[in-house]
């Protein structure tokens, strides 16, 4: 039976808040942020949708191959919408503003981050996460 709930506690928000880091290149382990098997990431650069045994591999590669060169990135989480709870998973999405630069260009974009978890190993694992840009806007030149 699905629970509608108000909110992702921290355990749920845990291996989000990792994998924000991982981008922004922190030393992040992602196998104990994504599931072990049945990831689904659809993301804003090619192939677009990573799937299969292989998917957190190729995105982490795509992700850094499509944006070289970008230093201090930032993100900021809204508030949980729609949240779900049923079973052993979870879904929820969260508006995200991402800000970052690059050869002395400040870039900030806005979205949503769509998420399914689900409990594997009595913690909470990314099973699929989709992005969607809502705004993105590269500010004046030196503006940090």
């Amino acid at each position: 039976m699905t629970q509608t709930l108000s909110e992702p506690d921290a355990s749920m928000m845990a291996p989000i808040g990792r994998l924000a880091r991982f981008m922004a290149g922190g030393p992040e382990d992602l196998a104990t942020i994504y599931a072990s098997a049945g990831v689904i990431i659809l993301d804003n650069h090619p192939p677009f949708a990573f799937v299969g045994v292989d998917a957190v591999e190729t995105w982490a590669r795509r992700l850094f191959e499509s944006h070289p060169g970008y230093v201090d990135l930032v993100h900021q989480f809204g508030p949980a919408q729609d949240f779900q709870h049923l079973d052993e998973r979870v879904y929820f999405s969260l508006p995200t503003t991402w800000t970052w630069r690059r050869a002395k260009r400040a870039f900030h974009e806005t979205g949503g981050w769509a998420f399914v978890l689900r409990i594997e190993n009595d913690a909470w694992r990314v099973e699929s996460h989709g992005w969607a840009v809502t705004s993105y806007t590269v500010l004046p030149p030196n503006v940090v």
